[in-house]
This record gives structure tokens, sequence and C-alpha cells, in this order.
């Protein structure tokens, strides 16, 4: 019958801790919301980006070169496992946008005349593509159009090789290549500031005199084939043409940030909702399992009426169930939701032609199945306890535990606590596992609240060690080519300028035994004020006059430590292989590094004293004059203003994390809440013929409130130490997950944090008292002596 005995003691068991259950929910939902958000965003970049990359023909193996002629397209195409071949010929440009100060960079690369391209087929957002023999035509970045307004028909002015041009926008669009647009010496997108332009072939081999020549090409595999086969096919062919070593599609700059920020939401995606989760779970089975416990002369009493074991289970596992399902309900709704808003923050970064929050019905259903099997597991470990009893037995109230002198009494410290605060001690030691697991509870609420504020520490130092200890300079400079070093006189007489440091960069390839990277060393001069490397202490240290320094991630790839000696393929010029000694390992939290003095590395490559950039000092009230004529020289392929570099790390990775940490820090909150409440609730209904015969004996409300409270006081008291070493444990977790390529998330802790998680989970447990304290004062100590009908 649906409104047999045991439904109607299902629907009242439900009011009568209709409070926990609300609390179950609200956590259970934060765990499940948080799982798929997390792995819902990260299906829709996953099936963006291969949807993308398929349909417009990304490609796999990419090469740049000095100069090569149009036949050597020829031989590439030969190479065994080869599918199709596109050559381009790209150029860096400077762009002068009217009513901005700062000069902008960008690429401007080929387009077939008269064709759709093989690879790295462009996406048309608006306008139209280029037409056969458009000489002054282009198609403009959507990113970079929409940073400054562009419409169809607006003129753009770049210096194209040392001549000044005007070009039309026709067209704006994605590319597979660009869909994380990063300039030279960029590590995070600056819409405003970088654009990528294509243009017709042969506008662009007359513009900078590149006729019926090549300087980047791309290459498509057939399935199955190994790509390091047709990479080192690849780069024989291109080496006599001042080629670089060629890469995959996996070291490609766009998908490599792509990929490393994936990795990064598939880290959390796993460890912060098990968290989440597993509190969740834990809250069920405390709940259900002292639900049971307390109804035991209830269980005995069904069985003795003739209700079997399974149907006592069934009637538990409806309240589980039941509890599953409103907490899956909302947290799936939620998590969409969420995930929905953090999606649409990724598309200011990773330009996609569409970008929407998905998820896979796998998602919702393991969240939800792991949350229901915790909780069944629980419930069932208790219903078999009480189903074991014979029904005589299990109808008496439980035996009392056995009691004997605490040790208060055994060190003869007793007689320093009142009678109320003796009971209080009594209760928590004769109780130990209780009080153990209430307090790791409790504990695990400010270990989440730690680990919720930890980003925003952990941000705020991260710049302040890369933007004020190690990058002082206001303006960094990049060449299209190595110039003497003389040439810097030249930016030193510019308006403003205050100090100016050369730097080389040199493309390399490191190898120590079978491990191997490929990235840049950048030379500097011994003593850098500017660009400075920073020792494991965040001390400046001088550059080695010996010698190669690495970051410590660096370090840690190549396997490699002070001592030992790494093989350096240069990857430009005469392409010389160096041995060189690693001589130190220095911090660094974003990106790869690798330092050596300037001297030495250009005396390493048999070159003269040149350089690929400068740091300067600059003063601020004559940026206007010297972005001027910064604009205005041809030779400068970059160009980083510190000031914003540090505004767009804290809009781009800054603002990620701190908007995932503000969505933590309100669960937690919750879950913090949800904990407490339901410790104390649970004391509540354990204790309530035991605090009613108490008021019967003559205690006062504040009495009894002073037992119950007491425990519960000294439980939080306890948990608070708990909590910080739990929460430093798993600040440090995160941070050693965090430790990619991009950067490293120092674990660090404000003492403010561990603070404010404390005063969090103490302001959670007033409300939870008061709460509970209410139901206290609505004992009817009739009903209570009476015991359960």
């Amino acid at each position: 019958m649906i409104f047999g005995a045991l439904n109607k003691k299902f629907v009242r068991d439900l009011w009568n801790i209709k409070g926990q259950v609300l609390a179950i929910i609200l956590v259970m939902g934060c765990g499940i919301s948080m799982y798929v958000m997390s792995f819902g965003v990260m299906d829709s970049l996953e099936l963006s980006r291969d949807t993308y990359y398929d349909r417009y023909r990304f490609a796999d193996v990419f090469a740049q070169l000095k100069r090569a002629p149009e036949a050597v397209k020829e031989q590439i195409t030969e190479i065994p496992g080869v599918s199709a071949v596109e050559t381009r010929v790209i150029f860096g440009v400077t762009v002068q946008v009217d009513g901005m100060d700062e000069p902008a960079t960008g690429k401007l690369l080929s387009l077939p005349d008269g064709r759709t391209p093989l690879l790295n087929n462009l996406y048309l957002r608006h306008g139209r593509m280029l037409l056969p023999d458009e000489d002054d035509a282009i198609l403009c970045s959507e990113a970079f159009a929409n940073a400054h307004g562009f419409t169809l028909g607006d003129r753009v002015n770049m210096v194209v090789n040392g001549h000044k041009r005007s070009l039309r926008i026709v067209g704006v669009v994605l590319s597979p290549e660009y869909v994380y647009s990063l300039g030279a010496g960029q590590l995070f997108p600056d819409d405003k500031r970088f654009g990528v332009f294509w243009m017709n072939r042969r506008a662009l081999e007359a513009a900078v005199d590149m006729d019926g020549a090549f300087n980047d090409v791309s290459l498509r595999m057939e399935r199955g084939v190994n790509i390091e086969d047709i990479k080192q096919a690849l780069d024989v062919i291109l080496k006599p043409y001042g080629g670089l070593i060629s890469y995959g599609r996996e070291d490609q700059l766009s998908n490599w940030f792509v990929a490393n920020e994936l990795e990064q939401l598939k880290i959390m995606g796993y460890f912060v909702p098990m968290i989440f989760l597993s509190v969740a779970a834990f809250l069920v089975n405390v709940v259900m399992t002292r639900q049971v416990a307390t109804q035991r002369e209830q269980i005995g009493m069904l069985k003795a009426v003739g209700y079997n074991n399974r149907e006592i289970a069934l009637h538990y596992l409806k309240m589980v169930l039941l509890v599953v399902v409103f907490g899956s309900i909302l947290g799936i709704g939620v998590g969409i939701w969420f995930g929905t808003g953090v999606t649409q923050m990724y598309t200011r970064f990773f330009h996609f032609p569409i970008l929407r929050f998905s998820f896979s019905p796998d998602v919702m259903i393991f969240a939800t199945a792991l949350c229901a099997a915790a909780a069944v597991a629980g419930t069932l470990v208790a219903i078999r306890q009480a189903a074991a009893l014979p029904p005589a037995e299990a109808m008496r109230p439980a035996s009392p535990i056995q009691f004997r002198q605490t040790i208060l009494q055994r060190l003869g410290l007793e007689k320093f606590f009142s009678h109320l605060s003796r009971i209080v001690l009594r209760q928590l030691e004769r109780r130990p596992l209780r009080t153990l697991m209430s307090t790791v509870g409790t504990g695990l609420s400010i270990a989440i609240l730690i680990y919720a504020f930890f980003a925003e520490d952990s941000i705020n130092y991260l710049m302040e060690v890369h933007f004020d200890m190690a990058q002082r300079e206001d303006v960094s400079l990049g060449f299209v080519e190595p110039r003497s070093i003389t040439s810097l006189e030249e930016i030193r007489l510019m308006p403003g300028v205050l100090k100016v440091e050369p730097m080389r960069d040199v493309a390399v390839y490191l190898k120590s035994g079978h491990y191997s990277k490929r990235t840049a060393i950048t030379g500097l001069r011994p003593n850098p004020d500017l660009h400075r490397i920073l020792g494991r202490d965040l001390k400046a240290v001088p550059i080695p006059d010996r010698g190669i320094a690495l970051s410590s991630k660096l370090a840690e790839m190549l396997n490699v430590g002070a001592g030992d000696i790494l093989t350096v393929e240069v990857l430009e010029g005469r392409r010389p292989v160096l041995e060189i000694p690693v001589t130190a390992i220095i911090e660094e939290f974003i990106g790869l590094s690798a330092f050596m003095d300037m001297d030495r590395l250009n005396r390493a490559l048999q070159e003269g004293t040149v350089v690929t950039g400068a740091s300067l000092l600059v003063d601020p009230l004559w940026n206007g004059p010297l972005y001027q004529e910064i604009k205005d020289i041809p030779s400068i392929a970059g160009m980083s203003i510190l000031r914003k570099a540090r505004e767009i790390f804290r809009e781009t990775m800054g603002e990620n994390i701190l908007i995932m940490a503000t969505i933590n820090i309100l669960f937690a909150g919750l879950i913090a809440f949800g904990i407490i409440y339901n410790t104390a609730r649970i004391a509540l209904s354990e204790r309530g013929r035991e605090l009613a015969s108490l008021r019967v004996l003559g205690l006062t409300k504040r009495e009894v409130a002073y037992i119950l409270f007491g425990e519960m006081a000294a439980i939080v008291l306890m948990a608070i130490p708990v909590g910080l070493v739990m929460g430093t444990l798993m600040v440090h977790g995160v941070a050693a997950l965090m430790d990619t390529e991009l950067y490293r998330i120092p674990a660090v802790i404000d003492r403010d944090t561990y603070g404010l998680a404390v005063v969090v989970v103490l302001i959670s447990s007033l409300l939870s008292f008061y709460l509970v304290w209410r139901k206290v004062e609505s004992i009817d100590l009739v009903s209570a002596q009476k015991g359960v009908e």
C-alpha cells in the first residue's frame, strides 16, 4: 500500500530530521555541481577543439625557416606518410592604431591566391574571403577586430618590411592556429596589442621580397604514420634553408596552451569535486548511521510484528535515495548554471567558432552514483548491526558503555572543573570514535575553506614575484633579427628612457639522456637590475659566469641538477651543438626559462656581440612620445608593457582562478555549516531523553544547553588545529597537481586566510547552535520521558 505503516513512518522520520536532510542535500548538491561544472567545461573545450581542428584541417607538423624556393615543396610532398603540404610566407608587422598610444604588433600570413588553403583553413565570421589579385585587402583576426571595434571596410595602417601600408579589412576570421593568440614574448593574450592578418600570397611576397619563396610550412600526416620519422625527414630537407627543428601539433603554441588548460581542468575536475563529494557522502553516512542507531528500539518492534530484514532495509534506503535524488537534481542544475558561466568566460581568450557548455550524461551519473554508493554502504552497515539483534533485545535500550575513571580523574584534575564540565568531558572521552569523526568532519570544513581562500593568496604572491621581483622593467622590446649591441644607443636616446639592458634569446633544443625540451636560452649581462633571475630563496642572483641556469621546473623536466651536463642543439645561425654544464637552479612560477651570460652565449655561437631585445626603465611622463617613436621602428617585432601584462595576467589566469575560488568559498561555507549543524542536531537527537531527565532533576535550560553545546564547542576547538593542518596539506597537494609547464601555483597561505577560515567555521557553529537551541527550548519534558511509543 502507498500509505502503509512503513511509508507513514518514512514521512514522519523525514519530517523529524528535515533540517539535517536539507543540509545534506545542499552539501551533496555542492559536490555534484562542482563535478558537473568541471567536467562539463572540460568536455565543452575538448569538443570545440577537436571539431574545429578536424573541420578546418589543422596541421600535424609545423616548421619555420629563413627562405626556401617554392620548388622545395615537391621534396616535402614526397616524404612517406605526408598527405598534404601547405607553404606560406609569414612576416612580423607593426600596427599603428589610431587613438592608441602603445604600438601594436602582428603577424601577416599569406593565403593561396584563388583557392582554399589545404591546411589551417579559416572560419569566416563576417565579410568575405580574399579575391584573387587583391593587393591591399586583408582578413583580420576576430579578437583584434573586436578589441579595436574594427568593421568591414576599415583600414589598418601597418609597417611592413620598413614600408607603411594602409590595408583594408574585407573579412573577420578565426584560425585553428590562433585559438590562443600570443605575440612575441607574451605569456597571455593581449588582443588589443597583437593581431593576426591574412593577405594574398603574391601580394605579400612582393611586399616582403619573398617572390617564389616561403618561410613557413605545415604538413598533414596519414593515419598510423610515425610523426618522428616525418619530422626528421623534413628537418633534413629544410636545414640548408635555415630551417628550425620542426615540431608537432602538441608543441604548436596555441594548441599547447589549450591542452595545458584542459590538463589543469582535468586535475581540478578530479581533485576538488572529489573532496566535496567525499564530505557529502561522509555526512549522509553519519546522519543515517545515527538515525538507525537512535531507532534501534523501533527496528526491534518492527521485527517483532512481522517485518523482515529486507523490508526494514528498504525503508531506510528509500530515505537515503530520496536525499541523493534531490541532491543530484540541485547539483546538476547548479553545475550547469555555473558551467555555462565559466564556459562563457573562456570565450574571452579561447577563440573557437562555437563554444557552448555541454557535458556527457556519464558525468552526472557517476557523480550521483558515487554519493549514492557511499550513503547506501554506510546505511546498510548500521541496518545490519541492528537487524542482527533478536527483537526482544533490540527493543530494549542499548546497554550503556563501560564506565571507568576518566583521564582527568586519574590525573587528579577533575576538581578544577565544574560538574557540568565533567559531564561534557566524560561524554567526549567515553565515545572516542564519535568524537574523532566529528572532529575530523569539522576540521575538514576548515580545510576546504583554507583551500578556497588560498587561491587569491597564491595569485598575489605569484604576481609579486614575477612582476615586482624578477621582471622589474617597464617595457620589453624584441627585434625582428639579431642586431649589434651598438643599436641600443638609439634606444637610449629615445624620450623618457632611463635605463636599457640588453638580452639575447636563442631557440634551442635541450637534451639530457632521453629527456629533451624545445625552448630558448636568454642571455643577460652578469648583474642585471631590470630583468633579474631569482634563487630558491627568491633573492636576486647573478647570471652564472659559466654554464647555464635553469628554472626549477625545466630542470625537473630534463632530470638534471647543478653540475650535470646539458646537450644544447642551437636552432638558428650555424646551428652548433654545445655541451654546457648546469651551474644554477632558479625559481620561476611562469613558463620555462634558461639563462646564460650574454657574452659567453654569443661566443659559443661564434657571433659578435648581438642582441635580440632589450629591457627598458622609462619615465611614465614620456610614455606617449616613446611609444610613438617605437611605432616607427620596423626592426622592432614585439613590445611588452609590463604594467599591461600584469593587468592581462589578472584578467586571464588570475580571474579564472579567482572565479573558481569564489565558487569554492560559497560551497565550502555551506559545507562548514552542514557538517556542524548536522553534528549538533544529531547530538540533540541522541541525548534528548537524557537532557529532559536533567531538566526534570532541576537543571535550567542554560545548564542543559551548556552540556549539549559544551560538547560541540569542544569538538570545534579541537577541530581548529586539525583543520589548519589538513588545509595546509590540501593546499600543498593542489599546488603539486598544478605544477605544469605553463605556470606553477605557489603553496602560499596568508595568516589572514587561516584566520578567516576559522572565523567562518565559528560563525557557522554559532548559527548551528542557535538553530539547535531553539529545539532545546521546545523540548516537551513529559513526552521526552515517555520514550518512543
